[in-house]
């Protein structure tokens, strides 16, 4: 399995519990955490039977583009005996154009595992109902286990998914549009701050900027020597939360999400750069 990082957390523990070999392709800040298909094609080897990404993608709300989309298929088509996993579930929180998917591509529908839900798109993130669109065969052996782990989600989250799902867009996109509002205003206070490393995400609700500037200083007897203890420092410092980027397979950056009130990301920024002030 090739998974480009940095990646959702729960990618590499599914791979484990099947007794996968994972490959991680690591994706910089200079190419806005993406892929190439240079680096994709440099990981594939005689095993390599699947990858498995994300567009819009947390934790770094990277969105692929269709030219993007169809030069990493390209090198797919050269290889036909390798599936994909495209997690799509943030489709429509896209700032950027609509959503773009790899199965538009030649034979990639065939081979193409697309999981999504009511979760992001939809604000159903309680009520725990996700799908995937994929190859018959694949399809029935995703049913068979899914079968035994679950009987099914409960008849009033599928009533409401049903509305969901046929009914007009227009709650969400105007929910989008609040993010898009949001998203401004943090990138703009995050790209204030000395010695951040940030780019304006084109999807999704987090922010991934690079904190390794601030490694080997110190505050209020609390020393910083990597993103882990910079999350420590401005939780107990600061009182603002952030995940560390260590979680993601990106060590250098910090992941804030911005799904919440402006009143409360307006003081979550002001303490944060109070608290990166400090360090010296």
């Amino acid at each position: 399995m090739i998974i480009p990082t940095p990646y959702w957390v729960t990618y590499s523990e599914l791979v484990k519990l099947c007794q996968g070999e994972i490959v991680f392709v690591p994706c910089s800040i200079r190419n806005k955490y993406k892929i190439t298909p240079a680096q994709l094609e440099a990981a594939i080897t005689p095993k390599t039977r699947l990858f498995m990404f994300s567009s819009p993608c947390n934790p770094t709300g990277a969105v692929y583009s269709k030219a993007e989309l169809e030069a990493l298929a390209a090198v797919f088509m050269k290889h036909p005996e390798i599936y994909i996993i495209a997690d799509e579930i943030y489709e429509y929180i896209n700032y950027v154009g609509k959503h773009e998917s790899i199965a538009q591509f030649g034979d990639l529908k065939e081979r193409t595992i697309i999981i999504n839900g009511l979760s992001k798109g939809f604000a159903m993130t309680g009520w725990r109902l996700g799908y995937l669109a994929a190859p018959a065969a694949v399809a029935k052996a995703a049913d068979k286990i899914q079968s035994q782990f679950t009987s099914a989600t409960c008849s009033i989250t599928q009533r409401a998914a049903i509305t969901a799902l046929t009914g007009e867009l227009a709650p969400t996109m105007a929910m989008v549009d609040e993010f898009r509002k949001r998203r401004s205003f943090i990138y703009k206070a995050l790209s204030d701050i000395p010695g951040l490393q940030v780019i304006e995400p084109e999807g999704a609700f987090y922010m991934f900027p690079d904190v390794s500037a601030f490694f080997g200083r110190s505050a209020d007897g609390m020393t910083v020597n990597n993103a882990d203890d910079l999350c420590s420092y401005l939780l107990h410092k600061a009182h603002v939360t952030m995940v560390t980027g260590s979680a993601f397979q990106q060590d250098n950056c910090i992941r804030i999400s911005y799904a919440n009130s402006m009143e409360k990301l307006e003081e979550g920024m002001k303490r944060m750069r109070k608290g990166l002030e400090a360090l010296q």
